[in-house]
Formats: C-alpha cells, sequence, structure tokens
C-alpha cells in the first residue's frame, strides 16, 4: 500500500514538471557543504559575504552546530543580516565591514540584485545575464585584513572553515588572510569561469593558489549559469587540506 502511494505521489509530481529526491551530501549542494565540514572538523565559520544571511541560514537548517562569524559591507543588508542572527548566540555579526587586503575604507558597488554588489566594476558579461545586477548607487564602507579579526573569534584549538563570496575580491581577501588561512581546514570560494568584474582572477589561477596553501579542490558546485546560452559562468568550489586524505 505505501509502495502504491509513493508511486502516484511520485507521478504527480512528475506531472507537474518537479521531482523529488532523498536530501543527502550528493543531491542536496547544503548537505554536500555539511559534510565537509564535518570531514575536517571545522567548528567556526568565517562567512565573508553574508549579504542578510541566507548562507548561515542555509547551514543551520542542515545542522551545522558551530560558531558562523559574518561579515557584510552594506548598510541595508548588514541591518537584515543582524535581525537574521537574532536569538542564534553561536551567529555574530561584525560590526559592518568589506574584507579585502588592507585596513581602512573603500568604496562598494551596489547591485540592484544586491548580491552582485562589488567593490570591483562590473563587465557586461554579468550584467547582460542578470538585467537586475546593474549598479545603481555607491557607499563607502570601512574595510579589514581577516587577519585583523580573526584571532579575537579564534580559540587556541579552533578549526576554522573560510567562505568568501565577494563578487571578484576574492583574491584580495586571500591577500589579507595570509596567516588566518593557515589555520584553515577549509575555504569556500566563488569561482567565475569568465571575467564579470573588471581585474578579477579567474578559476584557474585561484584553484592554483588554493593548491599552493595546501588545500585540494573537493567539491565543485554550480552557481550562476546566462540564462540565454546555458553557459556556466561562477561555480562554488570548496577546498580542503590536503593532510586529511
Amino acid at each position: 500500500m505505501l509502495k502504491d502511494v509513493k508511486n502516484i505521489t511520485r507521478r504527480f509530481i512528475h506531472s507537474l514538471g518537479w521531482d523529488l529526491h532523498r536530501l543527502s551530501p550528493s543531491s542536496n549542494p547544503s548537505r554536500q557543504l555539511l559534510a565537509a565540514l564535518n570531514y575536517v572538523q571545522a567548528d567556526i565559520v568565517f562567512d565573508i559575504g553574508a549579504n542578510i544571511g541566507q548562507f548561515a541560514q542555509q547551514l543551520r537548517s542542515v545542522g551545522f552546530s558551530g560558531k558562523i562569524i559574518s561579515f557584510e559591507p552594506l548598510s541595508s543588508e548588514h541591518a537584515s543580516l543582524r535581525i537574521a542572527a537574532q536569538g542564534d548566540a553561536k551567529w555574530i555579526v561584525n560590526s559592518r565591514t568589506a574584507v579585502g587586503d588592507q585596513d581602512g575604507e573603500i568604496e562598494i558597488n551596489i547591485a540592484g540584485n544586491s548580491v552582485s554588489s562589488s567593490v570591483l566594476p562590473m563587465l557586461e558579461a554579468h550584467s547582460s545575464a542578470a538585467i537586475d545586477s546593474a549598479y545603481i548607487a555607491i557607499e563607502r564602507t570601512p574595510l579589514i585584513r581577516l587577519d585583523s579579526v580573526a584571532s579575537s573569534y579564534l580559540t587556541t584549538n579552533a578549526r576554522p572553515f573560510i567562505k568568501i563570496d565577494t563578487q571578484g575580491f576574492e583574491s584580495q581577501v586571500l591577500d589579507g588572510a595570509s596567516e588566518t588561512i593557515k589555520h584553515a581546514q577549509g575555504v569556500l570560494l566563488e569561482l567565475s569561469l569568465v571575467s564579470l568584474y573588471e581585474g578579477q582572477k579567474l578559476w584557474l589561477e585561484m584553484i592554483q593558489r588554493m593548491e599552493a596553501y595546501g588545500f585540494t579542490l573537493w567539491i565543485i558546485q554550480t552557481g550562476f549559469s546566462d540564462p540565454h546560452s546555458g553557459r556556466t559562468l561562477q561555480i562554488d568550489a570548496i577546498f580542503l587540506r590536503i593532510n586529511f586524505f
């Protein structure tokens, strides 16, 4: 009887153009990330480029119970981020700031869709693939190196994981994290396959850089694609320490 109900339900879902899968590391990106965090026993995640907290909320939804330290430079999004983190004692929102290769201030371009906001100028390959991503304003924001603040969050035996989603500014974030990266058990980077922002480093150079730091590419997840051509423009890449294998 139960099997018949499952078959009927499956056929109905298929008739609507959908499908159902059991949530597992092989079928769900968030669970796949959680499996990687568990593999290296990461207990604190630096969430760089947090926007309004989507990444942290996804981690919590799949069961990550460690600390999350979120960084966001846009004032409106930072306010929403603080609200999202309320009630979660292990989710800490750093004061509003961008993260990069120096300490000071910098201007950030605000995109219409918010998530495409970047310190770097946007190129046509991005704006044509996401018409709501065009820049609509500029905001000045504090700028810090991860190395300048990470120690205030790390205990002696901490096992940090670093997530960097900064729209083409990932290389500069790594430049400012040369000490912190030595202790990181893993890193999630948003990598561009084509130039979407002026001056950004592309996927191959970034992978080679991570390998030089002692990481191996562990997971690739599809991110942003051109809806017209179907071409993949960005991917999420998860790197783990080689000495765990």
